[in-house]
């Protein structure tokens, strides 16, 4: 599917704060059939992208951007009920964000991928704090933390809790991504045992695919 007009569609309906027509045009898509996956990496990711371009040089306030990101956050709750699978795996994952993250709709979207294959998902969302986020690992014993930092300056956040989850618990995988490790992920991959980065939720999908293929 051509998502260019969609896109500008939708960026339009974000700036300028039409909740409404934003989420008529992801009701569309779905009743169109239109896969999720599609959905959040090729119209929301790519929105949220160019507002976070725009404000970065100045074009819209803080607030239009917030305003955006809020409008986003409603859709994804929106469609919730349409994503979780019935079916119910015996696997767990914890999905977070790093301390000080600011910004939660990339990893909720993992989160999601998760529930349509019927994990038992626990997500925390934004700004975590580092010993919180330990204790509830130790509470729920996940087969996977998944970890989002949008804003590369946090990378180093990002690497504590690494360091804290391997130091505590070395057979958890944790997977990692966000906008902030896209041109920087190989500081963090090859570094650090039963790690994984993801690029996009298509990856992310092959990857849960396999566990289920695998066991």
């Amino acid at each position: 599917m051509d998502f260019t007009a969609v896109q500008r569609d939708f960026l339009e309906g974000l700036l300028v704060g039409n909740r409404l027509s934003c989420s008529n045009i992801i009701n569309d898509l779905v009743k169109d059939k239109v896969g999720i996956n599609d959905i959040y990496e090729n119209l929301i990711r790519v929105a949220l992208y160019e507002v976070g371009e725009l404000w970065e040089r100045g074009e819209i306030s803080v607030a239009s951007e917030h305003m955006a990101s809020a409008i986003v956050e409603s859709i994804l709750n929106e469609l919730y009920s349409t994503i979780i699978s019935k079916s119910r795996m015996n696997n767990t994952v914890v999905a977070s964000s790093v301390e000080n993250e600011a910004h939660q709709i990339g990893i909720k979207m993992v989160a999601d991928v998760f529930e349509m294959h019927g994990w038992n998902v626990h997500f925390l969302g934004a700004n975590t704090p580092l010993k919180d986020l330990i204790r509830f690992i130790e509470i729920v014993n996940p087969k996977i933390v998944a970890l989002s930092m949008s804003i590369y300056f946090h990378i180093h956040l990002l690497e504590e809790v690494i360091n804290r989850i391997r130091d505590l618990f070395p057979e958890t995988l944790i997977i990692v991504g966000g906008q902030g490790l896209r041109l920087h992920q190989k500081e963090i991959t090859g570094k650090y045992p039963n790690l994984l980065y993801f690029p996009d939720l298509f990856k992310l999908e092959e990857f849960i695919k396999s566990i289920e293929y695998n066991g």
